[in-house]
């Protein structure tokens, strides 16, 4: 049975085409991978689904008393909520229940009449709760806030204090406990640690409810979806089965597409050749004109336009000191500690990866070492000659510049040929290009990002989850580019298949964390 059909949808950003004829149906308890290159629209095409935002054309049909849940790239948290609160809202309609349950039970204390009636409509409430588990909300609110991490954050914390990774974490903690008819998440693994991943990868394969997702963790995404979405030049394509499966299709498919544009190709040389050879004899004019009929009638085959693959590489300066950072006794946080006294040490070449649960202080500790932040105790010496590139974590979403402006501010000496040309090497199209920073998806953002930090010469690369957002292709060229760069790295990152062959040391942040993990 069909719980949600999307029919004919169009969307066009400016003279960007998002979506075209767009079609797509999600039956009861499919598990939907949704695939396909930065800025291909996957994440639009679930705003428009959720209401979030009103497509060109075509139209969305759910099923009815179906509820869905949405964890999208970008979600807030209101200012005075705490955790607790937060997670508490998944029952909303619950408590709204009891409440109503109560108000029934104190009218029955003063009714004279009609007892019966209201204590059946009590009685069907008290039934309703006891289906949904009213009665062990703590205990399954404490569950998945545990195995997600959120519950050592403090239930009790204003969310407003919450990094952009914690914050993730106490969204997708309200969505499991909502446990919609469909969930949507939108790269749901960005901020999470390899042990949550493990226990969301586990909640996924046993849910019973549909669900779609995006993740750029084809790992992650092969083991918990039965069906694959393929979003790939404003069209989208159902294959039945495993992310395995759908590659060898998909190769299939291409590669039969190819040899009939061959094919075709042939036959069409052959066609014009013929009507340019006898058009003008009046003996060959007839069959001339019937082969040009031919060709005017032939539905024409066209190949896909590859998309434009990102190349990465770091520009070195001049080679700095032996040791680059030395910390002594530091003890990093904002109004409380985050880490006993630190011993931290990097010397020239090195290439040091932090990891480790999100909100234990590995954002604060980079920030403390480039000297951003100050330090609530002990010191930090850098050498003279560092000459940083810093990709920090989170920036703002509310970027009006178009892609063009924000490199020319950053290089204004440069032409505008040589901005584009920048912009293009990370993978990015003329479309793209001229478009504000803020439509574009969190892959092509990082792309710009990324764009400003390889054309400033830098001796060390500091880097806050790169990886984030970034599709497969991006991350490849990404992880060639850092083990041909000539300068030390010190990286944030939760991937091991990443870093793998590109640390030289894994420090496991959690030695030093006052947080309990």
């Amino acid at each position: 049975m069909s719980i949600l059909t999307v029919e004919n949808l169009q969307q066009s950003f400016g003279d960007r085409e998002i979506l075209k004829d767009v079609s797509f149906r999600m039956n009861k308890g499919e598990h939907i991978g949704l695939v396909g290159a930065n800025g291909e629209g996957k994440s639009t095409f679930l705003s428009i689904v959720t209401g979030k935002l009103i497509p060109d054309e075509g139209t969305i049909e759910w099923a009815k008393s179906v509820r869905s849940g949405y964890l999208d790239q970008h979600a807030v948290l209101t200012k005075g909520s705490t955790i607790k609160d937060v997670l508490n809202s998944a029952y909303a309609p619950l408590y709204e229940a009891e409440k109503h349950m109560n108000e029934l039970y104190a009218e029955m204390a003063e009714a004279d009449t009609d007892m019966d009636a209201l204590m059946n409509e009590a009685g069907v409430i008290q039934d309703q709760l006891s289906a949904h588990d009213f009665y062990m909300i703590d205990a399954k609110e404490e569950e998945v806030a545990r195995a997600l991490g959120v519950y050592d954050l403090g239930m009790d914390r204003d969310v407003s204090e919450l990094s952009g990774g914690q914050r993730t974490k106490v969204l997708l903690a309200k969505l499991l406990l909502e446990k919609p008819d469909i969930l949507l998440l939108d790269e749901p693994t960005n901020y999470l640690d390899q042990e949550h991943i493990s226990w969301l990868q586990h909640y996924l394969q046993e849910y019973e409810n549909a669900f779609i997702l995006i993740s750029h963790d084809i790992p992650f995404l092969s083991s918990v979806v039965n069906v694959i979405y393929h979003m790939n030049q404003a069209e989208l394509t159902r294959y039945a089965g495993t992310y395995d499966h759908y590659l060898e299709v998909y190769a299939v498919q291409k590669a039969q597409k190819e040899a009939a544009y061959a094919r075709q190709q042939k036959e069409i040389a052959g066609l014009k050749d013929f009507v340019a050879r006898n058009k003008a004899r009046v003996a060959t004019r007839n069959m001339a004109m019937s082969r040009q009929k031919k060709l005017d009638k032939m539905d024409i085959i066209e190949l896909e336009q590859e998309r434009p693959k990102p190349e990465f590489h770091f520009l070195t300066a001049r080679t700095p000191g032996r040791v680059l950072f030395e910390a002594s006794d530091l003890v990093i946080g904002y109004d409380e500690p985050l880490s006993k006294p630190i011993h931290f040490l990097m010397e020239r070449k090195q290439r040091i990866i932090l990891k480790g649960a999100n909100g234990i202080g590995k954002t604060t500790l980079l920030k403390s070492l480039l000297g951003l932040i100050e330090p609530l105790a002990g010191t930090v010496e850098r050498d003279d000659y560092l000459n940083i590139g810093y990709y920090e974590q989170e920036v703002s979403p509310k970027n009006d510049h178009t892609c063009l402006q924000e490199i020319w501010d950053a290089f204004p000496s440069w032409s505008q040929y040589e901005c584009r040309c920048a912009l293009a090497k990370c993978g990015l199209t003329s479309k793209h290009i001229e478009s504000a920073v803020k439509v574009l998806s969190g892959g092509e953002q990082a792309k710009v990002r990324l764009c400003k930090l390889m054309n400033v010469p830098s001796n060390i690369l500091v880097l806050d989850e790169p990886t984030n957002h970034l599709d497969i292709d991006a991350k490849e060229e990404l992880k060639k580019a850092l083990s041909e760069y000539t300068g030390s790295i010190l990286m944030v990152c939760h991937e091991p298949e990443f870093y793998e062959g590109l640390a030289d040391i894994v420090i496991d942040c959690t030695e030093w964390t006052t947080k309990i993990i």
